[in-house]
């Protein structure tokens, strides 16, 4: 079998040429995982400590991990409050990609992925079926209601994790920090969600790894599997090869079906997503990974500025890819 393609790969190294423009980057961590930005300026007009506030704020509107977070307080609150433009931006996409997908992704999920061992507590158990039903009352998109800069609930079971779209929301909010201060070519990557803008100097594409597994590989699992470059848009992908755990011969995929209730389990093993802000397509990403293959790729092709690349198991199990045209283009 041959090796595979997946999610982005966050610490791919690039080689850029230097011109007049010089070569900045800053690294950390944030949000569970890492950041870098690498940008071209003729000086380093931007700081550490100004990315470490940005996600600082960040965090303390949409990180369901910490507890004095908006939406830590608008889960434990039994109507609603009011929210800042954060989780404004993130709720009203949300609710968007939600409506167009029929209800593929769905913030209020949350219940869910606590009660199969996603959320912010450890669960004894896994559900059964009646657990599955009485949590299913809590979820769905139309519960929830953003009036102006109050968000509210039908319930007080309702709860939302944003988990599915705020990496690509925040990295918009550092790529609009960067636009702002003038800076015209950019690579931003959080948690392997990207957004690119421009060239490196010299005038070459910037470049972008999508790693993948590859079976029998012990020394390295996920290794680069192919390049796509692009001048301008986000890339971000969402898989279920990397976050799960085994129940017996069971697998169990961080990724839960809103509608069903359950883990999802089609023949979907990735899809990874070009828009032209990394919050829509972090959303979408999702949103496709519930549909299958089919619907997925119908869906895709009926929207403008959208595009998707897609590895999964044939009926006879082996793995194959497929993409949209617009897709294809991005690769070497």
């Amino acid at each position: 079998m041959r090796l595979l393609l997946l999610c982005l790969f966050a610490s791919l190294p690039f080689i850029f040429t230097q011109t007049e423009l010089k070569q900045y980057t800053i690294r950390g961590l944030a949000q569970g995982t890492t950041y870098q930005i690498t940008y071209y300026a003729e000086d380093s007009s931007i700081t550490k400590a100004q990315v470490t506030y940005i996600l600082a704020q960040l965090d303390s509107s949409l990180s369901i991990y910490q507890p004095y977070s908006l939406i830590s307080q608008f889960n434990r609150s039994a109507s609603g409050l009011q929210v800042d433009r954060h989780l404004q931006k993130v709720v009203k996409k949300a609710q968007q990609v939600s409506r167009k997908t029929g209800g593929a992704f769905d913030i209020t999920v949350q219940p869910l992925v606590q009660a199969w061992g996603f959320g912010t507590e450890r669960a004894s158990a896994l559900p059964d079926s009646a657990a599955i039903q009485a949590l299913l009352q809590c979820v769905g998109a139309g519960k929830i209601q953003l009036h102006r800069n109050h968000l509210k609930k039908q319930a007080p079971c309702v709860r939302i994790d944003v988990n599915g779209i705020a990496q690509g929301y925040s990295v918009d909010v550092l790529a609009d920090f960067l636009e702002k201060k003038g800076i015209r070519s950019y690579l931003v990557e959080l948690g392997g969600e990207m957004r690119v803008k421009g060239r490196k100097p010299g005038g070459k594409l910037m470049a972008i790894g999508i790693e993948g597994p590859a079976e029998g590989n012990l020394s390295n699992p996920y290794p680069i599997q192919k390049i796509i470059t692009l001048e301008k848009g986000a890339i971000t992908s969402s898989g279920n090869y990397r976050k799960f755990y085994q129940s017996g011969s069971r697998k169990i995929s961080h990724l839960i079906d809103p509608v069903t209730g359950y883990p999802l389990d089609n023949e979907l093993i990735s899809v990874t997503v070009w828009a032209e802000d990394a919050m829509t397509a972090d959303a979408y990403d999702n949103a496709l990974m519930g549909m299958g293959l089919e619907k997925a790729l119908r869906f895709v092709d009926r929207q403008k500025g959208l595009e998707a690349y897609f590895i999964y198991r044939k009926p006879d199990k082996s793995v194959a890819d497929t993409a949209t045209t617009g897709f294809y283009k991005l690769m070497k």
